[in-house]
């Protein structure tokens, strides 16, 4: 037997640690003094504890890692482990992401966003829309891509979006994916849908969608600076995107504000 200063330096775990992992029913010593108290652990506890030591290093919750080490089927074991790793994996981007995002911002000499005036004309596109929360965007925009893709045999153009306001003032509100088609189909959630003609302030954003945001707030302060107003839904066009190229740093997002001059 082992006592728990032992095992602690055998398992590198702190004996303040083993006390909680006991407390929490995760280590149980193999015996604890009724009289004194004292914890004593076993030889064939050390694996375990390494195997704990290693998923809480992977900020794995105290209750998956007693799932995991209270489990004797070996799939399910690494299911377990592999679902917490693709919630790392998605945290690990989101944060690649915001880094990338805060060097921008930060950058000294901000490369100077160009701004263009177009004035679109109405158009009858094929088009998916709905409500939906900005928590679900990526799903929900990857399924009406598909279903958009599979229902028109000939685009004309580039898929674009419509974002309601709500959207990004609420988390919540309608939104259109759409493409161009000489012939706009009905079938399943597709519609033909005649966008009308609208004055735009675009500009370019590239890279990943999920850092927009920055371009979006260039773009935001050039239409305060020139004396306009956004006057509707924010219009997006995906000129290249994941269908076209596997590489976020290659796609290019046409973001279009819809806008009137105050006097």
């Amino acid at each position: 037997m082992l006592a728990i200063g032992e095992f602690s330096r055998l398992t590198h775990l702190s004996v303040r640690t083993l006390r909680r992992y006991h407390e929490a029913g995760l280590l149980v010593p193999a015996a604890v003094d009724g009289s004194t108290g004292y914890r004593s652990y076993s030889g064939d506890q050390i694996a375990t504890a390494q195997v704990i030591h290693r998923l809480r290093e992977l900020d794995l919750p105290l209750a998956d890692v007693q799932r995991i080490i209270e489990s004797t089927d070996p799939g399910n074991r690494a299911a377990l482990v592999s679902e917490h790793l693709a919630r790392l994996e998605v945290e690990l981007d989101r944060t690649r992401a915001a880094v990338v995002s805060l060097r921008r911002l930060l950058a000294p000499d901000p490369v100077p966003l160009t701004v263009e005036l177009r004035a679109v004309p109405e158009a009858t596109v094929a088009a998916i829309e709905d409500d939906v929360d900005s928590d679900a965007m990526s799903a929900w925009y990857a399924g009406a891509l598909a279903e958009l893709n599979a229902a028109v045999g000939s685009q004309t153009g580039p898929v674009g979006g419509v974002y309601d306001n709500a959207l990004f003032e609420e988390g919540q509100g309608h939104v259109m994916l759409h493409v161009s088609s000489t012939d706009p189909p009905h079938r399943g959630r597709v519609r033909p849908v005649t966008l009308p003609a609208v004055e735009l302030a675009v500009a370019t954003h590239v890279g990943p969608h999920d850092q927009a945001d920055v371009t979006y707030g260039q773009l935001g302060t050039w239409v305060v600076a020139n004396a306009l107003a956004v006057a509707g839904p924010v219009r997006e066009t995906y000129l290249i995107g994941p269908a076209d190229d596997p590489d976020p740093n290659a796609w290019r997002t046409e973001i279009g504000w819809p806008i009137f001059r105050m006097s």
